[in-house]
């Protein structure tokens, strides 16, 4: 009877040198690279893209409206009329009708700023990659306006949301939004993200 001869697989020795991605934010934040801001010189919105990127008919405020408000009313040309946001950063209910004013009581936050993010690695990117990071869902929250305004251009060490049971969530969005784009920390901010991620070690990263 013939037996078939065992082949030695060939195992690529490079599979072992690669870093597996971590499976928790605070994995993940001790594999961010940890330094100084640098200088805003030069930053402007625009260094991010002209507003929002469409996807079709739709473009990526819509889409984030669309994904992050209940009982959400769309219109043929792919705008949110109206919905109700459980908002993450004060946990208010907050009504949002399409219009001039009332438009604005419901914004879509950067999750990681853009000031901070050309700050921390975003103007070492390719122009195409900055506007890939402004208009990425996992970049992307719709939250309320004050919050969103009270926050402006600040990292985890100057402004959390006031809704704690949030701040893990936020923070691991942040560090996701970090690793991904390969944006470095500052040492006050690391410094704030592990103490938040103290009260929840198994705190798992978003992936959009």
């Amino acid at each position: 009877m013939h037996h078939p001869v065992a082949v030695p697989v060939s195992v690529d020795e490079s599979a072992d040198q690669i870093k597996a991605l971590p499976s928790t934010a605070t994995a993940a934040l001790d594999q961010l690279e940890v330094k100084g801001r640098a200088a805003k010189t030069g930053y402007a919105r625009t260094e991010f893209g002209d507003g929002w990127l469409r996807q079709g008919a739709c473009d990526m405020r819509n889409i984030i409206l669309n994904r992050d408000l209940q009982n959400v009313v769309v219109d043929d040309a792919c705008k949110v009329q109206s919905g109700t946001l459980n908002d993450p950063y004060t946990q208010q209910m907050i009504s949002f009708i399409r219009g001039g004013s009332s438009s604005a009581l419901v914004q879509i936050d950067h999750v990681v700023a853009l000031s901070d993010a050309w700050q921390k690695g975003a103007q070492q990117l390719t122009k195409e990659r900055r506007v890939q990071l402004a208009n990425d869902p996992l970049e992307l929250l719709a939250v309320d306006g004050a919050a969103n305004q009270k926050k402006s251009d600040g990292d985890a060490a100057t402004w959390l949301p006031d809704n704690k049971a949030f701040r893990c969530q936020y923070v691991a969005r942040q560090i996701a939004v970090k690793q991904k784009y390969l944006l470095w920390v500052a040492p006050a901010e690391r410094d704030a993200m592990a103490k938040v991620l103290q009260a929840c070690p198994g705190q798992t990263l978003p992936t959009e």
